[in-house]
């Protein structure tokens, strides 16, 4: 790896949060802040919305309510403009095969 793609590394920070789906978002929020101690960050609708996110110790869980998918996960990551176009320069220098579909 050269230098540069190590600094890179280090200069773009990749935000991750996982998105789990579960077949109760309230139920689940009420696991995860009553039982665990996360604290809820938002809530889409208002608070009625099928779609949250929990917080604790620098840790971000999204939870997504979708019965038919609650054995599932995702992982959520963003990258700025400048991640995005370093991280597709190093997959080029490495020679890993990749599609283009972001």
């Amino acid at each position: 790896m050269t230098r540069t793609a190590v600094r890179e590394q280090i200069t773009h920070r990749w935000y991750t949060r996982p998105v789990l789906f579960v077949a109760d978002v309230n139920r689940a929020l009420r696991f995860y802040i009553g039982m665990l101690g996360f604290e809820k960050s938002w809530h889409e609708g208002d608070g009625a919305g099928g779609v949250c996110q929990v917080n604790r110790a620098g840790t971000e869980i999204i939870l997504c309510e979708d019965p038919t998918r609650r054995d599932k996960a995702r992982l959520f990551v963003a990258l700025n403009v400048d991640g995005l176009t370093a991280f597709r320069r190093e997959i080029v220098e490495r020679s890993v095969p990749a599609e283009k579909s972001w």
